[in-house]
């Protein structure tokens, strides 16, 4: 038929024209929706990134939105969904924990591991403990799960580990979001720490050169002491004998 349009396909990405086009239409259409999250809600610009990491990851773009969390200004996956992506990938099997050390001790931690399909070999994070969420200063952060959930949080810290140092192209270069809430407090701490203890050295450095300086006071000139205005004699003036004022 000479009037029947010819239907092109063509990838709906954002490397080519007609595919961005496409793209961006969608992500207008995903905006105005009131289930997704609110960080895309009215906002095509960051939807058309989330459906951007979707096709890369090929994931569900609603999963994605639904999962993609900012903190501190920052993008961040949350733990589970990337273990998620982690055990559905196809190269692993799913993610395995081994406890160890003593429950309530430093040494009480986590490893994580799974099995590359392609060798048959064990791949393994590092190990996370009780300890170490010390030493970082993530149990004694307000608010942190880590001190009513410690065993989760082993689990979440070390299945992130193994992600990234495994599979780093899964968390796409982001962090979790559970990484970003313990880190940003735990460093901005250490900064007023450190701004605290330089201002103190400064204020002290201060004090003790200002103590070995020996200023000269100023010249003053001498001046006639005065009686206070209220015990000030009025002057005397010259009399005769007091016969003589009879």
């Amino acid at each position: 038929m000479a009037d029947e349009k010819q239907l092109s396909n063509y990838e709906v990405s954002m490397y080519n024209a007609r595919g961005l086009n496409a793209m961006m239409a969608l992500a207008q259409n995903l905006s105005e929706a009131t289930i997704i999250p609110e960080t895309f809600q009215g906002k095509p610009a960051n939807v058309l990134i989330a459906l951007n990491m979707a096709q890369r990851l090929n994931a569900d773009p609603l999963m994605v939105m639904q999962n993609m969390y900012i903190v501190y200004g920052n993008p961040s996956w949350s733990s589970k969904f990337l273990i998620s992506c982690f055990n559905t990938c196809g190269r692993f099997s799913s993610i395995k924990y081994e406890f160890f050390g003593i429950p309530g001790q430093d040494d009480y931690g986590c490893r994580a591991w799974a099995t590359e399909y392609a060798t048959g070999e064990r791949v393994q994070g590092i190990d996370v403990t009780i300890g170490m969420a010390k030493a970082e200063g993530w149990i004694s952060k307000k608010g942190s799960k880590w001190q009513t959930m410690p065993q989760l949080m082993l689990q979440y810290r070390a299945a992130t580990f193994l992600i990234r140092t495994v599979a780093p192209e899964i968390s796409m270069g982001l962090q979790s979001t559970e990484e970003l809430e313990d880190s940003h407090e735990v460093k901005h701490a250490q900064g007023f720490v450190a701004q605290a203890a330089k201002l103190k050295s400064e204020a002290t450095a201060i004090t003790e050169h200002a103590q070995t300086i020996d200023v000269p006071a100023p010249a003053v000139e001498a001046q006639p002491a005065q009686e206070p205005a209220a015990v000030q004699q009025a002057p005397q003036t010259k009399r005769g004998p007091a016969w003589a004022t009879k």
